[in-house]
């Protein structure tokens, strides 16, 4: 069941909630628990009952390993250890054959020459996300940072639907106690209002831009990964329509999961704080996917030495995490590639931050405003072809838009602006740049739609901006400077800032519009492209 559907909207949300709040009420907070959990397996189930056979028996053997590490029983510190290799080796395993066996039996079935082949593995949906979850729990529980003895409440924290098929991936310590009595206090009214706007925004997020873009990001890849030819300017098209169809996809998932879960109440951790505005990669990685960040960053790097063993072991590690962080994504050497490659300029930003920190503060503002937008723009450009990687099917498809992208296959134009161009289209002619019959409004529509989202993504106010007085998020880790602000006159950019979500008449019909413009787009729907990992 999408976010993006009539059915999870008009019918799923409004009984499951509805009747929560019955229950709670009426009942107990822990029979409205139980209802949630069967809701949320309801809605697990609605794409493929099969899936349920994973889900189900992965909640209860990884509740049985953490109640031995958390339990009351003296167990030996080597049992301990032995329980959480355990666990941890399962869920792995569960990941590693669902996921990966194919692509480990083809490859090396390459490599071999032979014709073995594992055959079709169905991939349980959102396994990634519930697994990772679920290791981070045993992983607390063996340091006893979390206990949980309740079967109900460990079930729900794994299965609460907003954020069970695509994350963010949540520690049990920072969402189940906002389940008690004691730490609701919102109102309702309040819940409800600010579930709601946050829903909308994500809504229009994803329908009307996200779906959008992909109108000029799909036909664009599938024709690179198929073997067919691609220009400059269609590639570069159809790398910054994914660039900004991803953002937006993305984002505004992140946006709904937020608003479905403070309907009951529940604020989920930042996943997703305007990336795009990052000055270098490291703050991109602070902004973008945060809770997959900070799970590889507790559970991989730390775990691998970090920072502690000098500075080859550092960069090591930040190529090692990264490349696995790749290979989460998806079975493919398209997602190793793109790990990689993050995973490098992760490197040589750390390294050129380390030469050049004795330089901080020289130079006048002005320079120093220089350097940050060029630092910016660096940063984007190494992103784009990072998701060209990522986007790509095959690696033969991914090298062909790079290459077109460099301008390697020519530079061609539509017709229709060649001969509006006048004199400026005979010097384009003279300098090999082609113009081709057909495709003039699709290239106008196309760069219309990326500047105007990209735009958006770089200086605009985001949802936790915009909603920040009623704290829509658990926390917001404290971010560099938002280097928009200097973008704006001072004045202008202190109006924008006071773009603050209150409950007002004129909030209430402009809200009301985003979401009318949001399900006016749900004609066509589509899934979030996360949903694949």
């Amino acid at each position: 069941m999408l976010f993006n559907s009539y059915e999870f909207i008009f019918l799923f949300v409004p009984v499951t909630l509805v009747v929560f709040l019955a229950l709670r009420v009426g009942i107990s907070n822990r029979v409205g628990m139980a209802w949630l959990v069967v809701a949320s397996l309801f809605f697990y189930g609605w794409w493929n009952p099969v899936y349920l056979g994973l889900l189900i028996p992965s909640i209860i053997i990884n509740y049985a390993l953490g109640q031995f590490l958390t339990g009351k029983a003296e167990i030996s510190k080597f049992c301990r250890k032995l329980i959480l290799g355990i666990g941890v080796s399962g869920n792995l395993a569960a990941i590693g054959y669902f996921k990966y066996a194919g692509f480990f039996v083809s490859n090396i079935a390459a490599a071999t020459g032979s014709d073995f082949e594992i055959g079709a593995i169905l991939l349980p949906l959102a396994i990634s996300f519930f697994t990772f979850q679920q290791i981070a729990f045993l992983v607390d529980s063996y340091y006893r940072i979390t206990t949980e003895s309740d079967p109900i409440s460990y079930a729900l924290f794994v299965c609460f639907f907003p954020q069970l098929i695509a994350g963010p991936i949540v520690h049990h310590s920072e969402m189940m106690p906002q389940f008690g009595v004691a730490r609701r206090r919102s109102p309702l009214s309040e819940n409800l209002a600010v579930g709601i706007v946050v829903f909308a925004i994500g809504l229009f997020k994803k329908t009307v831009i996200a779906d959008n873009l992909a109108i000029y990001a799909t036909p664009v890849f599938a024709n690179a990964d198929g073997g067919g030819s691609v220009d400059f300017f269609t590639a570069w098209q159809g790398a910054l329509a994914y660039t900004g169809q991803l953002y937006f996809d993305f984002s505004g998932y992140s946006d709904m999961a937020i608003g479905a879960a403070r309907l009951f109440g529940v604020r989920l951790p930042a996943n997703f704080d305007s990336p795009y505005k990052a000055t270098n990669i490291v703050d991109f990685w602070r902004r973008w996917h945060m809770t997959l960040s900070r799970f590889l960053r507790d559970y991989l790097y730390f775990p691998l030495g970090g920072n502690r063993k000098g500075n080859l072991r550092r960069y090591t590690n930040l190529l090692l995490t990264m490349l696995l962080g790749g290979l989460w994504h998806g079975a493919g050497w398209t997602f190793v590639i793109w790990g990689g490659l993050h995973g490098l300029y992760l490197v040589v930003n750390h390294a050129w931050q380390r030469m050049t920190r004795r330089f901080n503060g020289f130079g006048s503002p002005n320079a120093r405003w220089v350097l940050r937008r060029i630092s910016h723009v660096i940063t984007f450009l190494a992103v784009v072809i990072g998701w060209v990687f990522f986007r790509s099917e095959t690696l033969d498809g991914a090298f062909a838009m790079l290459l077109a992208m460099s301008g390697d296959h020519g530079l061609s134009l539509p017709n229709a602006i060649g001969v509006r161009l006048g004199v400026i289209g005979h010097l384009l002619q003279e300098v090999g740049v082609r113009f081709t019959l057909g495709g003039g409004a699709q290239f106008i529509w196309g760069w219309l739609w990326i500047t105007g989202a990209l735009l958006v993504a770089f200086v605009a106010p985001n949802s936790l901006d915009i909603m920040s007085r009623y704290r829509p998020v658990l926390r917001r880790e404290k971010l560099q400077e938002d280097w928009s602000a200097s973008l704006w006159p001072a004045r202008l950019y202190r109006t924008i800032q006071r773009l603050k979500w209150r409950p007002t008449i004129a909030w209430a019909m402009t809200m009301s519009l985003v979401l009318s413009v949001g399900f006016l787009a749900l004609s066509q729907v589509s899934e979030f492209l996360y949903f694949q990992f």
